[in-house]
This record gives structure tokens, sequence and C-alpha cells, in this order.
């Protein structure tokens, strides 16, 4: 077959080949199809090609198993081995000897917590560890009322809020808490600590900013942590090192994509004892353009003439706030906590909160008491004048007093923080473990002579941590904590028995 013969049978194959084609219904169509839209792209012709044999090959390969063992394969003897020699890093450090101590002489207390306390020992001692600020878990009227409940709804509702959790006292309690604080709505988790834990990285996520007080308690920080945002630390209440951080931060994000910004911040810090300048907070976060996240835990129900918190002491309005965090756990002797807000902020939590959508909501009885004990700081506020009152004779006997301790907290604060004086710390010549151990000496003496105190204590840092990975260092303190349960002469006794205890310690303390 010569070549003229070879031209004729192509042309006679592709002529029979379009023959047959276009029998076949819709051919017509297609051919219009591909005339009018690759004429003059020849690129996008090849393209689809190509896609085309790829999608024929894919199909006709052959299978392949997904299960297919990749990995070597031991025997049962190998590995036995490998399993006794991995020695598994451990979650924690090992508790020190100071610690195990400290373990064994930690007293334990039998009964209900009042002012007055029975120890396992036998012994009835003052109890100033508490934060039974208003001594309401001596109030049979709040008795019977969580007795009532508890027969009414049971031990709890065994469900997340957003199922089938949420009864109508929670409800209520949200209510209740808005209008106490003059915000327009409000949520209630289960647990305290989670609330602020849970909030950040509900609104703060990766790429976002977040500037925070170097001195802000350990549930904050880690909400900090699992938001994954950008942190800015600036310096324990120091407002002009705020508005150097927020002017450094505006003017790094001037020329990049708009991101969120939050300044967190606590009302009283839990780690000093101090009070937030609020004002100052608002000015800056109006001026930079950031959203306040307001962590009242220790400030709800103790400051302000009806317990509102830093809001009301200070005169702002909680509407300037942009999230408000409690606790219902601490004054108001009830458990879990809130977040307080605009509409769209706490409905936006109902699906976004960890510890909202994925905890079993608040048993009816705490928040049925939350409820009442707000009730009662509202109309009675002749309780929280004779706590300030009670404040006020301890640091009497304590601050000015006492030549080796000073109370960083406010003068407001039911718990105050009592730290050693920097002279003593130089002249004795100690480390911040061994101020630990001098306190724990003062706690064990002061329990030795019938009052319970504790000391301030937070978490331990995470294993490997180095001190430049700290951005701030816990102050060893003691914790004295005011109740209303106690008569003006039995503080002035106990105040006088800490301050003694005080001294004997630390005078037989060689530098």
């Amino acid at each position: 077959m010569d070549i003229q013969d070879a031209h004729h049978l192509f042309v006679w194959f592709f002529e029979e080949l379009s023959t047959q084609f276009q029998k076949v219904p819709g051919s017509a169509i297609f051919l219009r199809y591909v005339k009018s839209s690759y004429q003059n792209d020849p690129v996008r012709s090849a393209v689809e090609l190509f896609l085309f044999l790829f999608a024929v090959r894919y199909l006709l390969a052959p299978k392949y198993s997904t299960q297919k063992q990749n990995y070597v394969t031991l025997s049962d003897e190998e590995v036995d081995e490998l399993v006794e020699d991995w020695t598994p890093e451990p979650l924690v450090a090992p508790q020190t000897a100071f610690e195990e101590t400290e373990n064994e002489k930690r007293p334990v207390i039998v009964g209900p917590t009042g002012p007055k306390t029975k120890l396992s020992n036998g012994r009835t001692v003052t109890n100033l560890a508490s934060y039974n600020f208003y001594n309401f878990v001596a109030n049979e009227t709040l008795k019977e009322k969580a007795i009532q409940t508890l027969r009414t709804y049971g031990v709890g509702p065994c469900g997340p809020p957003g199922f089938y959790g949420t009864q109508d006292v929670h409800m209520k309690t949200e209510a209740d808490i808005a209008t106490h604080l003059g915000a327009p709505a409000c949520i209630v988790y289960a647990q305290a600590f989670s609330v602020i834990s849970s909030v950040i990285p509900a609104f703060s996520k990766r790429g976002d900013i977040i500037v925070v007080d170097k001195a802000v308690n350990y549930a904050i920080r880690k909400g900090v942590q699992i938001s994954r945002s950008t942190v800015r630390w600036y310096e324990h209440n120091n407002m002009e090192d705020l508005q150097r951080v927020l002017d450094k931060v505006t003017k790094e994000q001037a020329k990049k994509p708009l991101t969120r910004r939050f300044i967190v911040t606590e009302g009283v810090f839990e780690n000093v004892g101090d009070v937030v300048d609020l004002p100052k907070i608002i000015e800056l976060k109006l001026q930079y353009k950031f959203r306040l996240i307001l962590d009242e835990t220790w400030s709800f129900g103790v400051l302000g003439r009806t317990g509102r918190g830093v809001t009301e002491q200070q005169h702002v309005d909680a509407s300037e706030v942009d999230m408000i965090v409690g606790s219902l756990a601490g004054p108001l002797c009830a458990g879990g906590g809130f977040c307080a807000g605009s509409d769209e902020i706490v409905e936006h939590q109902r699906i976004s909160a960890a510890a909202y959508t994925f905890s079993a909501a608040l048993p009816a009885m705490l928040a049925t008491m939350a409820s009442e004990t707000l009730g009662l700081l509202q109309t009675n506020a002749d309780i929280m004048v004779q706590l300030r009152e009670n404040i006020r004779t301890m640091r009497a006997q304590l601050d000015p007093r006492s030549d080796w301790v000073i109370c960083t907290s406010s003068p407001d604060n039911p718990i105050m923080l009592l730290i050693l004086k920097t002279g003593v710390i130089t002249s004795k010549h100690l480390s911040v473990t061994e101020q630990e151990q001098l306190l724990q000496e003062i706690i064990d003496e002061t329990l030795t002579n019938g009052v319970l105190i504790t000391r301030l204590k937070s978490m331990p840092r995470a294993l490997h941590t180095t001190a430049k990975q700290v951005e701030w260092e816990l102050q060893p303190a003691l914790k004295v904590c005011m109740t209303t349960g106690l008569t003006r002469k039995e503080i002035e006794r106990a105040g006088t028995t800490i301050r003694h205890a005080i001294t004997k310690i630390i005078s037989r303390r060689k530098g």
C-alpha cells in the first residue's frame, strides 16, 4: 500500500467515524458547541482534552488498598523490649519536700464552712480562709429556698444548656444579673473558672490581637493561650505603659488587614488585690478602637454600693464595657459564672463558647441561690457596710502596725493579701521559695492559736519553662478573708493573733 492509498484509507475512516458519531442523539449540539467555543482558543481545547484523558485513565486504573502496611512489622519480643525501654515524660513536676510537708499538715474541715469551723482534729477555729464574705451559708431563709429548689428540680439538669439543660431558673438568673448590672443581656455558665477561659477564644482567634495586664489570673492566661491570638503584655495597672502598647500595636497594624483587637484585664486583681483604673482604660479603648473584656470575678458582689462591681464603684456605665465576666461562686456563695454584654455578644457565646456548649448546665439550686443572694445585696445595703467596717478593723491590726508585712489589696477588698516588705526580703536574703516557706510557717503558727488563714497560690510553671518565658512572677503573700459573721472583738483578736505569729516567725529567722 502506497502513501496515496494510506491517505484515502485514513480519510475514509474519519468520514465513517463522523457519520457514526452524527447518528448519536445530541451529537449535533455538541459539535456546534465545540466549534463556537474553541475555534479561537486552542489552549483551552488542549487543557480539556488532557483532563478528559486523565479522567479516563483514572477510571481504568487498577484498584489499590488503603490498608496496605507501610511500616516495619515487629515481633512480640521486640514490642515488649521497646515498651520496657520507654519512659513517659511526667504530666506534672514531682512534688517538692516543701509541698509534701504542706499536704501532710493541711487542715481538714468537718461539717459546714462558716466563721467558726470545726476541724478533723476536733478543734474549732476562726475561719478567715473562705469566701463566705456575707455569711450567706448561715442564712436559714437561703437554706430553705435551696432545699425547696432541690426537691422541685433535682440535683442537676444532666444536659448542656443548648440541648435540654436550660430551665426557667437559668433564664431568671440571667435576667436578674443583666438587670443588676444594667447590661442588655447575660449568659450563665456552669463553672466560674471556665467563663473567661471560654469567652476569650470564642471571640479572639489566630491573627487577632489581645493586650493583657501582666498580673492577670490563671484563668485569663489559659483563655489567651487557647485563643492562639497575638498577645501583647503591659505592666501591671500601668496606664502609661498600656497606652504605649496600644499605640505600638496600632502603628504595626496600620498597613495590615483589619483584625479584632481586645484589652483584657481584671476588676480586682486576684494576684495583687488592687483595683483597675477603669475610666482610663475606657478612654484608651475608645481612642485606639479596641474592645474591652473585664473579668470581675473578685469585684462583682463586693465593690460598689450594691455590689455591681468596678463599674458601680468608679461610676462607669456597664454598656461601655464590651464584656463583663463574673463569678457566682465567690461572694454570692452559689456556683458558676456569667458574661454580660450586648444581645449579639451573648447569643454568639451560646453556640461558640466551649464551656457553655459542651458542659452540663448549672444546677437549678445554684442558679436560684445566685438570684436570691443578689437580691439580698440589692435590698440590704447594711451587710456591705458591715463587711467594709470589718475590713477596716482587720487592716488596722495588720498593715500599719506590722513591721514585716504590707497589704497590697484595695481598701474595699475583703481578701487581704499581705506580702513581706522589701526591706525584710533584702535583709533576710529570701528567695521566692524561702518566702513561701516562711509564710507557711506563719500559717501553721496562726492555726495553732486558733485562726485559720491561707496564702496566695497559683498554678506552677509548665515543665521546661524558663524564667524568660514567664511574663510576671507571683509575689508570695498571706491571704486573709473577711466575713460579716464575726464581731468586731473577734476580728481584733484574730488580727492580733496573725500579727503576733508574723512577728514570732520572722524574728527568729536569721538573715
